[in-house]
C-alpha cells in the first residue's frame, strides 16, 4: 500500500503544483492589473483548494503508512532522525498543513469580499503564502531527481 500512496502523492503534486502556480499568479497579476472577478477566476482558485485539499489528505495517509513518516519518529524519536529524514517526518507534513491552511484561510477570506480588488488581494496574500511554503519543503531529491 505504501507504494501506490507514495506514486500517487508524488504524482499528484505536479497536479497540485502546476495549480498553486497558476491561481497564484493569476491572482497576483488580476490584483495589480485591476481587472474584474469573473466566473474563471473563481473556478481556478476553487479547483486549486480542492487540488490541494487531496494532495493533503494522500500525504497524511502517506504519513501513516510510510516507514519514513510517523513510523520512522516512534522508532528514533526527533532526536535520532538526520535533515533528510527530518525533512520527511516534520518538516514537509508540518509545512504542508500550514501551507494548504492559508489557501484555505485566503479562499474563504475572498469568498467575503464584494468588488473584484480585494478578491484578488486575499487570493494573491494567502496562496502566494502557501505557494512559498510549499516549495520550501518539497523534498526535490525525492521527487524530481529520482
Amino acid at each position: 500500500m505504501y507504494e501506490v500512496v507514495k506514486m500517487i502523492h508524488s504524482y499528484w503534486a505536479y497536479l497540485a503544483v502546476i495549480m498553486l502556480i497558476v491561481a497564484t499568479f493569476n491572482a497576483l497579476i488580476k490584483f495589480f492589473g485591476n481587472k474584474e472577478f469573473s466566473a474563471v477566476d473563481f473556478r481556478i482558485s476553487l479547483f486549486t483548494l480542492i487540488v490541494m485539499h487531496i494532495q493533503l489528505l494522500i500525504g497524511l495517509v502517506l504519513y501513516f503508512t510510510s516507514p519514513f513518516g510517523f513510523k520512522n519518529i516512534a522508532a528514533n524519536g526527533i532526536k535520532g532522525l538526520d535533515s533528510l529524514a527530518r525533512l520527511l517526518a516534520v518538516d514537509h507534513p508540518f509545512v504542508g498543513i500550514i501551507a494548504v491552511t492559508f489557501i484555505t484561510i485566503g479562499y474563504s477570506k475572498h469568498k467575503k469580499k464584494l468588488t473584484s480588488k480585494p478578491k484578488f488581494k486575499m487570493l494573491a496574500i494567502f496562496y502566494t503564502l502557501g505557494f512559498l511554503l510549499v516549495l520550501s519543503r518539497i523534498p526535490w531529491t525525492n521527487w524530481i531527481f529520482k
